[in-house]
């Protein structure tokens, strides 16, 4: 893998079940999701699809109100990854190379689709939005995710190099949600 540089143009945001009855059982939730946000809200000002699963919503709800409103496409879904067909096809028309991933759990439904989705598209795990029910569970995957060659970074670092530069209006709005 050459360096990495992430392309506004060539990119995807895949947000893995974020919903209702799992956030609040899960560790540093309240980061995970602030952070989360500043991302979607980043996508929203450069028109970044963002594609939402939920894990058996009759079970565990919708995504979480503080998240809602940034999806591009919701796909419900019983497979632990999010790599199902639905979102395949749609990450096939999209055309992007880049998929960001936020979501939860780390060790299970974020771990399964980076896998499932690593031969073909540059899987960039952000690893202050994502998260599991114990932090051990998530350090294991994030050890997993860097041998399997996916970039592991964090919100600021995503959204500073989307930005490229200080001074733009983006740049004002964006600054804010990171502080």
């Amino acid at each position: 893998m050459g360096k990495f540089d992430v392309n506004k143009d060539d990119v995807a945001i895949l947000m893995i079940d974020l919903q209702e009855r799992l956030v609040p059982v899960l560790h540093d939730n309240d980061y995970v999701i602030a952070h989360s946000k500043a991302v979607l809200e980043m996508a929203k000002i450069y028109d970044i699809p963002v594609i939402v699963t939920r894990q058996y919503p009759k079970g565990l709800g919708d995504t979480v109100d503080e998240l809602k409103g940034y999806e591009s496409k919701v796909f419900d879904k019983m497979d632990f990854t999010a790599a199902i067909s639905d979102v395949r096809e749609e990450l096939s028309k999209l055309d992007k190379h880049q998929i960001v991933i936020v979501g939860a759990e780390t060790h299970i439904c974020v771990y399964q689709t980076v896998r499932d989705l690593i031969d073909d598209y540059e899987m960039i795990v952000l690893e202050d939005c994502v998260t599991s029910r114990r932090l051990e569970n998530k350090m294991n995957a994030i050890q997993n995710f860097r041998e399997m060659d996916a970039t592991v970074i964090n919100s600021e670092t995503l959204i500073f190099d989307v930005l490229k530069r200080a001074g733009s209006p983006e740049f004002k709005i964006l600054s804010k949600l990171i502080k």
